[in-house]
């Protein structure tokens, strides 16, 4: 059994104990408090606690690493090599570093995402995903680095909801219209990852209670929050009306996988050595395979 890091324990306690907090307080959503941060720029208190108890549990674990945050911005201490953050391993464009405060030089001797993804795996691996648009780009995101780092990560058993879905198929905005729509209010500090985070959680919760047909539970959601079933994430290859798995792009597009690898097995080299995701070759291997298996029996 692969252990986590002391490292990855003390983050994984940090967000553990700020998660009481944003519980609490999303339990009491009218009651929130709100400050302004800049003449366009607001936030909760609820994200200001939650930050600073994670830095207050990381401070006492790490007293002399440095911390990077985004109400608190950077707090250099005595120990100036470690730092919570991660190397992206590609170029920072500058447009996102000057939203995020982030630069190549600052992550250049950083740790890159495959030196964590062995921790980041164990941590998820039991975990069903959610989130807005994560069916179309956090989890196939997730998904591509971990295949990239050689670890195999399976989403077969795993359940996803995705927000945005279910908010497109009964109203079809933004998530800041939807901010609007479900709770009244202004989504101020759009694509803020904490204010992202916690409007999305306000609007799930604002779905439900609108919504009565809306069953809470993780199975129904993951079903009504999937738009097309898409078997490679990326959306390359999908389930058909008849369960059958078929490409959505190119030459044979809506024709079935196991009808185009039997017609023209020269496709599935052309896909495997083409700039495709790392998953949906993985998933159209998997289809390859069993469509052999079935051959033998």
């Amino acid at each position: 059994m692969i252990s986590i890091s002391s490292n990855l324990n003390i983050m994984i306690k940090a967000a553990e104990k700020a998660s009481k907090s944003v519980i609490r307080d999303f339990g009491e959503i009218e009651k929130l408090q709100v400050s302004k941060k800049g003449p366009k720029d607001f936030v909760t208190n609820a994200d200001i606690k939650a930050e600073n108890i994670i830095i207050e549990e990381l401070k006492k674990a790490r007293p002399n690493y440095s911390i990077i945050s985004e109400e608190n911005g950077v707090e250099k201490n005595k120990d100036e090599k470690n730092t919570w953050i991660i190397n992206p391993g590609i170029p920072i464009p500058k447009i996102v570093s000057a939203i995020h405060g982030i630069d190549d030089d600052m992550v250049k001797d950083e740790p890159t995402f495959k030196d964590y993804a062995i921790e980041i795996f164990q941590f998820i691996k039991d975990c069903d995903l959610a989130g807005f648009n994560s069916n179309k780009f956090d989890i196939p995101l997730l998904a591509e680095e971990l295949l990239r780092s050689e670890i195999d990560f399976d989403l077969s058993k795993i359940k996803t909801v995705d927000v945005q879905n279910i908010f497109h198929k009964m109203e079809k905005r933004t998530l800041s219209a939807a901010y609007k729509f479900y709770c009244g209010k202004d989504h101020e500090d759009a694509h803020s990852s904490m204010s992202d985070t916690r409007v999305t959680y306000e609007v799930f919760l604002a779905q439900l209670e609108k919504y009565e047909e809306l069953e809470n539970n993780i199975d129904y959601l993951s079903n009504f929050s999937t738009m097309r079933k898409s078997i490679d994430l990326a959306g390359f290859i999908y389930e058909n009306d008849n369960k059958k798995a078929v490409f959505s792009f190119g030459k044979y597009k809506n024709q079935e996988i196991d009808d185009v690898l039997e017609n023209d097995p020269g496709y599935f080299s052309w896909i495997m050595k083409s700039d495709f995701p790392n998953y949906t070759k993985k998933i159209l291997s998997q289809l390859r395979l069993n469509k052999l298996n079935n051959k033998l029996q």
